[in-house]
């Protein structure tokens, strides 16, 4: 139950992260506000680990700079479908591929789940989905639909890359201590202005308005310090997965502070989601 009510805040502080970074996206350049971001919780994940005892080894270095690597992809990504305005494509593509490498991974290991707790594994895929659909009213009126036409690139990109964040950091032992997430984050700095400068895009903070991206960073490195202590006292394929349900947090935030309407789609799938989390936390 502790790995689940972890891993469960991890979602809500990488939804609410999500949110705060999609809407500073909006208005400036999405990899600065990815740069700012990550320089944020960078600092704040090195503040922690100095108080935390731990003794990493190589390894967990290493595993430490692959999740860094797929850190800076997945928020550079992220953030760019969000600037373009695809958050409803871009947000259950990459939930899904967050989701989706940590369950490969937990198989590979592999991890003895349970029936129900496979179940509910099952359930939250479609679930991911749904909550982050949109709908899209048709040129005749007709029923709503969804569109899935355009992001798509970025969403799997993004997905990829926090799908590696997460089966990485879940190869990091509890003894290890906060060192490893610390150079997780720092690594993710200089991957995301790789990736911008490869892209020919910006990446330099030169708008004002760019530096409220800094109030995304606790968020962020909060929501990845508890998926890892999730991860440490359970299983990675549950924590990968319930973890994977921040877009729930950010289509709720919006329907509460935006006033965005929540969709049938939308309402089926945060019934899955809870049904998914009470089969995982059951099994």
């Amino acid at each position: 139950m502790v790995a689940v009510a972890l891993a469960l805040y991890s979602a809500f502080a990488y939804g609410l992260s999500d949110f705060v970074g999609g809407l500073v996206s909006r208005h400036v350049s999405a990899w600065p506000v990815a740069v700012v971001g990550q320089i944020s919780a960078a600092l704040c994940t090195v503040a922690v680990a100095v108080f935390v005892d731990g003794s990493p080894t190589t390894a967990d270095l290493l595993w430490a700079l692959l999740a860094g690597a797929g850190s800076g992809v997945g928020t550079g990504f992220l953030y760019r479908g969000f600037a373009a305005g695809r958050m409803s494509v871009v947000a259950p593509v990459s939930a899904v591929g967050a989701a989706v490498v940590p369950v490969l991974a937990g198989t590979l290991i592999p991890e003895r789940l349970s029936l129900v707790v496979w179940a509910g594994v099952v359930l939250a895929l479609p679930g991911i989905w749904l909550v982050s659909s949109t709908a899209e009213e048709l040129p005749d009126g007709g029923a709503p639909r969804g569109s899935l036409a355009e992001g798509v690139v970025d969403g799997v990109l993004a997905g990829l890359g926090f799908g590696v964040l997460f089966a990485a950091l879940g190869q990091v032992p509890a003894e290890a201590g906060l060192w490893p997430l610390a150079l997780a984050q720092v690594v993710s700095l200089p991957a995301v202005v790789l990736l911008a400068t490869l892209l020919g895009a910006s990446w330099v903070p030169r708008r004002r308005r760019t530096w409220w991206a800094l109030l995304a960073g606790p968020l962020g490195a909060s929501a990845t310090a508890t998926f890892l202590l999730a991860s440490q006292s359970g299983y990675l394929t549950v924590s990968g997965v319930l973890a994977s349900l921040y877009p729930a947090t950010t289509v709720l935030l919006a329907a509460v502070i935006l006033h965005e309407k929540v969709h049938r789609a939308q309402g089926v799938g945060l019934g899955l989601c809870a049904v998914a989390i009470g089969l995982v936390a059951g099994g």
